[in-house]
């Protein structure tokens, strides 16, 4: 059964305006068919990737979730606010590993999109975290290639990736894809 879009909600409406002022457009977007999968957001250059990536999948209607320390959540207004926009806490006290527990979470939910950015900072890094694939792996659930083209002022989501083992070649294919895109500051993307 399709979802229905979310037309009325604040966070729609606002992203709307925002894509509307901006000149953004949506690209394509989360296949169908996937309720559970790692989305990585590349490149990531700028502290305004949130804003866009947000607004993208709140028009997209896409129930995207990235994960924060629990105590983020625990301040009073910075936590409800990380929380509407999709903060999912984990506990680093009950378990040590970030992706044991984005694994758990995954096992947990029947439907699940997690984001995250390999690049781990918003500067040109050529080694990126390798979290999201093990996540990816040990959940069996696929990558999906969420980017923000700012070059064609373009959110969208590509191609499903399903990891599979060969870390190295895995890798190679997915930053070929993010050559292709243009992030806000293109000396600090994917090479």
């Amino acid at each position: 059964m399709e979802k229905a879009r979310k037309t009325s909600t604040f966070w729609y409406q606002f992203s709307r305006f925002w894509f509307k002022i901006t000149g953004w457009r949506l690209g394509p977007q989360v296949p169908a068919g996937i309720p559970k999968s790692m989305m990585i957001a590349a490149p990531h250059t700028s502290n305004w990737d949130f804003m866009f990536a947000r607004a993208a999948f709140y028009l997209m209607d896409v129930d995207v979730r990235f994960t924060v320390k629990k105590s983020w959540v625990d301040i009073p207004v910075l936590g409800k606010l990380m929380l509407a926009l999709g903060a999912l806490p984990v506990d680093r006290q009950k378990n040590n590993s970030l992706v044991d527990g984005m694994v758990n979470l995954f096992n947990e939910r029947d439907e699940l999109v997690i984001l995250i950015t390999p690049e781990g900072t918003r500067a040109y890094q050529p080694r990126w975290k390798k979290g999201f694939y093990f996540a990816a792996m040990g959940a069996n659930v696929p990558i999906l290639l969420g980017y923000l083209d700012y070059k064609n002022k373009e959110a969208g989501v590509g191609p499903a990736f399903w990891p599979t083992g060969d870390y190295e070649k895995d890798l190679e294919e997915i930053k070929a894809f993010y050559r292709t895109k243009t992030g806000r500051f293109p000396e600090k993307g994917v090479r």
